[in-house]
């Protein structure tokens, strides 16, 4: 029974949400007669102009088509956003530019806002793998405070594209394979950049992208086709963009890939029956850069203009850099092929942005230079960023607990070309800054030893080296060593968008390096610094310890030390599975039996299976070590039979039995085992991040909910159905600790 204060409490929290209801409605019916009025005004011309988005000249992230005339289309009122502008200053100047428009209707300012704006944060698919929702959404928050310090309105963030190719050089911007993990990162992240709302100061307007299906390109390659099932794209790729929608993203960008032979700029099942249809989405639908002038290369459209005509009916609100709308669209309505209405409904989504921005209230708001040079590159960001970047990295291997290293050893031997790259540890799509300083493996080592320990350096090879000419050096300066800590992976630029890539090894000779280096005898601890999965089967096999370490962004060096050296306990697990070769790819946890399946993965003959390696990944989604250990005992479920309003509460016991503190990620999966359709053969449906003391227990519990128990039957409802479902709590997708079974009944 709830007490008096809990009821009054109660009372008092049900009045301050309807408080806050009437507000908001309000504060959207005040802002939606405001934009009424300003449509009114407006012509034909001007109201195409908010759909036109041009980049500025100093910094391209896209085929650039020369425009001499942009600065005069902004006076003139044609132009309704910029991107790639940034700082307080240079947004002010442009945005004076439109001031000089008859209505003077502000411009918005988007960027690439992907890993933090000033710091530099680990890379998307980096802070995936620390699990930690919190940490997640602290670092969405630090880049949005900056951003909108130099006077950004808007971030091209988050990619929620789920992932299953590494080949796809993109992964590193998103969250991964899974939809249940990537749609909790698509809301943290939403609303790290939104913050408490579109208007105050420290706020950037989000944007998920790429609506939708663009992490399933064929082959990997970068804007490339898409083909699947309406199954695959409800189960598996369209969940993030949901939460993403639930979330309060402001803004959505389509894609460029094609879906069911229809670009999907052009896609009006994607643009207006889901998102502004089903999923009744308020916002704005921006296109990717010249997507759709691209649908003439498609095949699609026969020209820009009918490029034009298909975007703007599919739901396409506004033209990044395409060239399309601005000189078709009037064109299209003259002709009667498109209706005005389009255009307004469109016009009218931007308008309502710049309004709650409070854009009309103050243009130039957001570009204050004092509030700048106060936020920007604080050591409180840095702080934020050091404590992402260490919760990011995933060990791998520990034979014989050679980690943590001892902070009394003599002589340390930092080998590989990463080991004092700091230009590589700002990862892709960051923001370029003049006397940057992002901290190197060689330089957080330094930072954390002093003078007490002799650190020795030797370069190896370069990163794509096919020849061996530093090798003895390397294996000269490892024999002087009491430990040696490779230092490998790929550049910065070798992840990322146009970055796809057919051979995903560990490039060049650096395997072989480590080979050589491996062979003196001495301990190697490697570490491995890339954007995607790699493949490094020998290194997997011998080396004594493997850290994975992403990009990890302004604080690399010394997130790096601090992992080494145990002052923190890496919690890190995989967001994504690592093939042991690109013939295994896709491969993803959650897969389906088929009707052979072969036996744990393994070959076997008349079975789905390789002749020359296990199905298996290298590395499981779900998998990363700790320094400690920990264990699971003592399931219990509440109720063996439930039916379809019931929850099941499943508990058990965690204990922390090894001698460091440590956290780890607990993780529960189902098994819908008979279904109308077939089902995976494990789904994450939950998961804890738990933080023990040595010798501490702790009691876990889930609920199973009816929507942890619900799919898409043959009819692509959403529903659930009477039948057994197998449990499985593991601290990986292929380490399953703890299972029982219980029953759904009618």
């Amino acid at each position: 029974m709830l007490s008096k204060f809990s009821l009054t409490a109660l009372a008092v929290f049900s009045f301050c949400a309807h408080l806050h209801a009437q507000i908001k409605t309000k504060t959207s019916s005040a802002i939606d007669q405001k934009v009424d009025k300003l449509l009114s005004q407006m012509t034909l011309e001007e109201k195409i102009g908010q759909l036109n988005q041009y980049t500025s000249d100093r910094l391209s992230t896209g085929p650039l088509t020369p425009n001499s005339t942009k600065y005069q289309e902004i006076k003139d009122g044609k132009v309704g956003s910029m991107l790639n502008v940034r700082g307080a200053k240079e947004t002010r100047t442009i945005q004076e530019m439109a001031m000089q428009s008859r209505l003077k209707i502000p411009l918005l300012f988007g960027l690439d806002v992907i890993h933090g704006y000033r710091v530099t944060f680990p890379i998307p698919l980096a802070e995936a793998a620390s699990w930690d929702l919190n940490a997640i959404e602290s670092s969405a928050r630090v880049a949005a405070t900056e951003a909108a310090a130099s006077g950004i309105h808007w971030t091209f963030a988050p990619m929620v594209d789920i992932a299953r190719d590494p080949r796809w050089g993109r992964v590193m911007e998103g969250a991964g394979e899974d939809p249940y993990l990537g749609s909790l990162i698509a809301r943290a992240r939403v609303q790290g950049f939104q913050g408490k709302g579109l208007g105050n100061l420290d706020a950037v307007m989000a944007c998920a992208k790429h609506f939708a299906a663009y992490g399933a390109a064929i082959a990997g390659r970068d804007y490339n086709t898409v083909d699947m099932s309406d199954r695959q794209l409800w189960e598996t790729y369209l969940p993030p963009f949901k939460a993403a929608v639930d979330a309060g993203a402001a803004t959505f960008m389509n894609s460029f890939n094609e879906l069911n032979g229809i670009p999907a700029t052009g896609n009006a099942y994607l643009q207006r029956d889901i998102l502004k249809g089903k999923w009744n989405y308020q916002g704005f639908v921006v296109s990717d850069w010249g997507s759709i002038s691209e649908m003439v290369a498609h095949g699609f459209a026969k020209n820009n203009t009918d490029a034009a005509r298909l975007a703007i009916t599919a739901g396409s609100d506004m033209d990044m850099e395409g060239h399309a709308y601005l000189t078709g669209l009037p064109v299209l309505v003259k002709e009667n092929k498109v209706d005005v209405a389009l255009i307004n409904d469109a016009v009218k989504r931007i308008l309502r942005k710049k309004f709650e921005l409070g854009l009309f209230d103050d243009p130039y708001r957001f570009s204050n230079e004092s509030r700048e040079k106060k936020v920007l590159n604080s050591a409180q960001n840095h702080q934020a960023a050091l404590d992402v970047a260490e919760k990011s990295v995933v060990l791998l291997k520990n034979d014989n607990q050679l980690l943590p290293l001892s902070k009394s050893t003599k002589t340390i031997a930092v080998i590989g070309p990463l080991g004092k790259s700091s230009n590589d540890m700002k990862g892709f799509w960051s923001v370029e800054w003049e006397n940057d300083h992002l901290v190197s493996p060689f330089e957080g080592l330094q930072n954390k030893l002093g003078k007490q320990t002799n650190l020795l350096y030797s370069q190896g090879c370069n990163i794509n080296d096919t020849v061996r000419t530093g090798f003895a050096d390397a294996v000269a300066t490892a024999r002087k060593a009491d430990v040696i800590i490779m230092a490998v992976g790929e550049a910065f630029n070798m992840s990322g968008e146009a970055k796809s890539r057919a051979n995903i090894h560990l490039p060049g000779v650096q395997e072989d390096l480590i080979k050589a280096i491996k062979a003196t005898g001495k301990p190697v601890v490697v570490m491995i610094m890339a954007g995607r999965p790699l493949i490094f089967n020998w290194t997997a096999d011998h080396a004594d310890a493997i850290l994975y370490t992403w990009w990890l962004g302004s604080e690399a060096g010394n997130a790096m030390a601090n992992v080494l050296f145990g002052d923190y306990n890496p919690a890190g697990k995989l967001p994504m599975s690592f093939p042991r070769a690109e013939g295994q790819i896709p491969v993803f946890y959650s897969s389906k039996n088929t009707g052979r399946p072969s036996p744990n993965g393994q070959p076997a003959l008349y079975r789905s299976s390789y002749l020359d390696i296990p199905n298996t990944p290298q590395y499981a989604f779900g998998y990363g070590l700790s320094y400690t250990n920990f264990s699971f005992a003592d399931l219990k479920l509440n109720k063996s039979q439930i039916t379809k309003n019931d929850d099941v509460t499943v508990s058990f016991t965690l204990k922390n039995t090894g001698k460091y503190a440590g956290e780890e990620v607990v993780q529960l999966y189902l098994q819908d085992v008979v279904a109308s359709v077939t089902r995976p053969v494990k789904e994450l449906k939950d998961f804890q991040k738990v933080y023990l003391k040595p010798g501490e227990s702790k009691t876990i519990s889930f609920a199973i909910t009816r929507e942890k128990l619900s799919f898409y039957d043959q009819k692509m409802n959403w529903t659930t159905e009477p039948g057994e479902f197998k449990l499985m709590i593991g601290n990986a997708s292929d380490h399953i600790l703890l299972q029982d079974k219980f029953e759904l009944v009618d």
